[in-house]
């Protein structure tokens, strides 16, 4: 039985590969990812309407609530990286965090049941007249939220990692198995997504909330005990430390010595690592150079043949931080996209709600019109694999689009998104300015939003896997967790910055009786205004992706995974 060193069964022995690993524990751990989509984007994708209209939150203060919900899910998958690799490894923290996600979705299904926890009913037509939550109230719900954005961070810049340490990456067989594996990782996103939007949205609206947010709490407890179920089957990877630390052991060794004169040779600059591990030189960032620089008192005065990591680094640890570094121009370029992607769930849902959405005798449910945003990733990611791949590689020779290439597709998506999304709401205002804007159904069909649903969806198709591939492929082989945690923030920030767009545009167009771009009422505000500020701001934005890629330079360690299933391409770019 053939075993591996750097991966231990649960008992803490070498890793039997005929026992251990493979498909069926993989698949016990995607079960958790799609019982965290569940949860999390069912509350998203229908808070909204519940901070309106339950709640009575104006329009603005409702999508900062589930934008902000949403931003801090996913920064604090920092916090679940940092954890996982530095004290409680990915299986104990996917475990700990998942217990938290259901107590925060059971906290949340009491908090919609007892009528104590919400103001009493009233028009919501008239918001101006209506009594909003109280401290308590908006407290305790606050509370619920947070607890699930803890547990959906926590356990989701761990789910990925720990899927692929079920495969081999030396064995032929079990790397491509691992390759495949993040094809089913994304399909599986997108099948409790949908599963979100279209059940537990009617659920909500039909049944009662509470039932809804109980079935995600139930369902996360049941996929918990699913998943260690799994515990004898696992393989576990040994902890290296969190890569965080390496990161700062650079900069503060290369802070000492900013004074020092770099050498002309680089082979005098310190390097341990193992000849297969190595990284080659490179000239950018030169004064991060300075931390391999070897000088005296870098050694410990023990005698230790090993020298202090705060004082001297090797050139592999400099170049891993250098590669790092590389990636935050393209990093931060993407953070807009799902600024537009914010909208989607808050304003677009809201628009929904005052819309036909009829369909003979069944009633549409407003968060339910994401479906088609659903629909658009999954055709997308159908019609890439199965159409332009091929016709890709007929013509060019590659198996497809590079991951840069990928990204500013969606990116070009996304403003044409919004520029859609502008124009059907010219329309949308156009019928309540006629009809009045007090009526609670205007005579204007909803599938008026289809073509934004499905333009951004199309774009998250294209970016979504164009980020996952270029932060995983990029990034050196020991900052794995911390790169995919740092594709994360930009849907974090995300979210953030379409916060702060919105208390901008509120402070500066808004007036003391509710109006202006983003009025308490929707029907007597100017969203079409908004909607074409992001689609101007994300066309800026693509602006400066373009530069940013062109200036992109590769510089990897040995050939590594390549992510051909899910992507079609290689992880080479030329930017």
């Amino acid at each position: 039985m053939e075993g591996r060193i750097d991966v231990v069964d649960y008992k803490g022995f070498p890793a039997d590969r005929s026992k251990t690993g493979g498909w069926v524990p993989a698949a016990l751990i995607l079960g958790i990812e799609i019982c965290e989509r569940l949860s999390t984007m069912g509350i998203a994708v229908n808070l909204v309407t519940y901070l309106g209209g339950t709640m009575h939150l104006p329009s603005a203060t409702s999508a900062n609530i589930v934008t902000d919900f949403m931003g801090t899910s996913f920064l604090l998958c920092l916090l679940g990286g940092f954890l996982a690799d530095s004290f409680l490894g990915r299986y104990k923290t996917i475990t700990i965090f998942a217990v938290v996600q259901t107590l925060g979705t059971g906290m949340l299904a009491i908090s919609t049941r007892l009528p104590e926890l919400h103001p009493p009913h009233c028009n919501t037509l008239a918001i101006s007249t209506c009594k909003q939550a109280n401290g308590f109230q908006m407290g305790v719900l606050y509370m619920a939220l947070y607890l699930i954005a803890l547990g959906t961070g926590g356990l989701k810049s761990s789910v990925s990692g720990f899927g692929t340490d079920q495969f081999d990456e030396k064995d032929e067989k079990e790397k491509v198995q691992m390759a495949y594996f993040f094809n089913r990782f994304v399909f599986f996103i997108s099948t409790g997504t949908l599963m979100a939007v279209t059940v537990l949205v009617y659920i909500q609206d039909e049944v009662g909330r509470s039932w809804a947010y109980g079935i995600c709490s139930v369902s996360m407890f049941i996929c918990i005990l699913i998943f260690l179920s799994g515990t004898k089957r696992y393989r576990y990877k040994k902890r290296l430390g969190s890569p965080i630390v390496h990161i700062f052991q650079v900069i503060v060794a290369a802070t000492r010595k900013r004074k020092m004169d770099s050498p002309f040779n680089v082979s005098l600059l310190y390097e341990d690592s193992p000849e297969a591990l190595r990284i080659q030189h490179t000239d950018q960032f030169c004064f991060l150079d300075k931390a391999a620089i070897i000088a005296e008192g870098d050694y410990e005065k023990n005698g230790s043949s090993y020298p202090s990591p705060w004082k001297l680094c090797s050139v592999t640890r400099v170049e891993e931080l250098k590669m790092m570094v590389r990636l935050l121009p393209i990093w931060a370029t993407t953070i807009m996209f799902w600024t537009t992607y914010a909208q989607l769930i808050t304003f677009s849902v809201e628009q929904a709600s005052t819309m036909e959405r009829w369909i003979g005798d069944f009633q549409i449910p407003a968060g339910s019109l994401t479906v088609f945003f659903v629909g658009a990733i999954l055709v997308t990611l159908t019609v890439y694999d199965r159409f332009i791949m091929p016709l890709w590689k007929k013509w060019k020779g590659k198996q497809g689009f590079t991951s840069l290439q990928r990204i500013s597709i969606g990116l070009i998506f996304s403003i044409v998104g919004m520029a859609a999304a502008a124009l059907g709401e010219v329309k949308r205002l156009s019928v309540a300015r006629s009809v009045g804007a007090t009526i609670s159904t205007l005579p204007i069909s909803a599938f008026l939003l289809i073509p934004q649903f499905f333009l951004v969806g199309t774009g998250e198709a294209f970016i979504y896997i164009g980020q996952l591939d270029f932060f995983i492929t990029q990034s050196p082989q020991g900052m794995k967790t911390m790169s995919t945690g740092l594709f994360l923030t930009t849907l974090s920030l995300g979210f953030f910055v379409s916060s702060f767009l919105v208390s901008v545009v509120k402070r500066v167009t808004g007036s003391n009786d509710g109006k202006g771009w983003l009025a308490d009422n929707i029907n007597n505000g100017r969203l079409d205004c908004f909607y074409g500020l992001i689609a101007i701001l994300s066309f800026i934005n693509f602006g400066f992706y373009l530069l940013c890629a062109m200036w992109y330079k590769p510089q990897t360690p040995k050939p590594d995974l390549q992510m051909e299933s899910v992507n079609g391409s290689s992880a080479e770019e030329k930017g």
